[in-house]
């Protein structure tokens, strides 16, 4: 974590991944995160993956460095208590990110009555207000169409929200956008972020709606061969698959000198009047002659081999491992900075990351655990709206707010 943004405090009402992913990232910068929870948890309290007593590490990975507030969210004085607190006075507050509905109690306009400089990040599904979670847009914008083997008829869904993080990622930078013209013009503002439309945009940006659009027909699937460049898993002598990419032209010079194969290359690129020196989609049009070549040198050696190889001559590959060999690779995590061991709210302790991004010129501080719910309530009460012992003592008794 980095002390970045320590002016910053941000409410977040939030749940699922996209919201309370913005609030993490901002939370390793350095802005005091509050995150506010129903009473008991929200929907995504208990969500899986669980320790086996069904603390989540999902709700644990992703609240890391947070605050935690929990509020009675179904009675109308825990909303004015939540409403309250994203307008409450000062510089460093009047900071809302939240994934509730744009037409309900955190609707932009009743908060901006209450605070006229407000900044409202919304994140939404669909920018009409309509429901949808990263599988619903990743099915609706083709991506699972051109998913898979190339033999495969039906769809193919992939595990990785990526619309999602790229949803919680861009919110947070908007944030900051909006934080920052409030600061050049005093203005505050609602920026809504939908799902919907990181995703479409996500695959204009990289060029795939021009693509269907002036070509008139959809992508086919091409296994795991990369589109447009070469790249694939191949099988090494040992057993071990890599996947082994050459984009640039020093990368495909390497990977033909380690495997021996210039003298093939070159009698491809003779007969079908071609070079693939210096370009990728050549190498992609002519797979058919080249897989094979390296897939018969790539059988031929050992991993380690290859891998001692392939580091050498600047060539660009990487092993096949599971989650569980992941965690284990020193590289990756053992002794990665980013990384952390400490003792989480399940009670499990394992590596946990900080900030993604390394500040050379800054000290990287430990990664602080999720906090339990409620377990910061009477705190953010008392330093954000001055209530006094005697205040929060009776929202106890009226059981609107909780601590842990």
């Amino acid at each position: 974590m980095y002390q970045l943004l320590n002016n910053l405090r941000v409410l977040e009402a939030s749940s699922f991944v996209a919201s309370p992913l913005a609030g993490l990232y901002l939370a390793q910068m350095g802005a005091d995160v509050i995150r506010v929870d129903q009473i008991g948890g929200g929907p995504d309290f208990r969500r899986w993956p669980q320790a086996e007593s069904g603390a989540s590490f999902y709700w644990e990975g992703l609240n890391k460095g947070k605050k935690s507030l929990a509020l009675d969210l179904a009675r109308p004085e825990g909303r004015e208590i939540l409403k309250a607190l994203a307008t409450a006075p000062g510089d460093t507050g009047g900071v809302l990110l939240t994934n509730f509905p744009a037409n309900g109690f955190l609707a932009y306009e009743g908060l901006a009555a209450l605070r006229q400089d407000l900044i409202l990040v919304r994140i939404m599904g669909q920018a009409n207000g309509g429901s949808a979670l990263d599988y619903t847009v990743n099915c609706a914008i083709g991506i699972p169409q051109m998913t898979g083997p190339e033999t495969l008829a039906e769809p193919v869904n992939h595990v990785l929200p990526a619309w999602d993080l790229l949803t919680g990622a861009y919110s947070a930078f908007a944030l900051l956008a909006a934080l920052q013209h409030r600061q050049a013009t005093g203005s505050g503002q609602e920026v809504r972020v939908p799902l919907s439309d990181v995703g479409i945009a996500t695959i204009a940006n990289l060029g795939q709606i021009a693509e269907v659009v002036v070509g008139g027909q959809n992508r086919p699937r091409y296994g795991n061969a990369v589109y447009g460049a070469f790249g694939r898993d191949f099988v090494t002598r040992d057993g071990r698959r890599l996947m082994i990419m050459a984009i640039t032209a020093r990368q495909w010079s390497g990977l033909i000198d380690v495997l021996g194969i210039g003298p093939a290359v070159a009698g491809i690129e003779a007969s079908r009047k071609v070079s693939f020196a210096v370009d990728e989609g050549l190498r992609f049009l002519h797979r058919d002659a080249l897989f094979p070549l390296v897939e018969a040198a790539v059988a031929s050696r050992s991993a380690a081999e290859l891998g001692e190889a392939f580091d050498k001559a600047g060539c660009c590959w990487g092993p096949y491992k599971t989650v569980l060999e992941a965690a284990g690779d020193p590289e990756l995590v053992g002794a990665n900075p980013v990384f952390s061991t400490i003792e989480q709210i399940s009670g499990h302790s394992y590596p946990v990351p900080g900030a993604m991004a390394t500040l050379p010129q800054l000290n990287r501080s430990l990664p602080t655990r999720a906090p339990r719910l409620g377990e910061h309530s009477d705190l953010i009460l008392a330093e954000v709206l001055g209530m006094s012992s005697g205040q929060i003592g009776k929202l106890h008794d009226q059981r609107l707010i909780a601590s842990a």
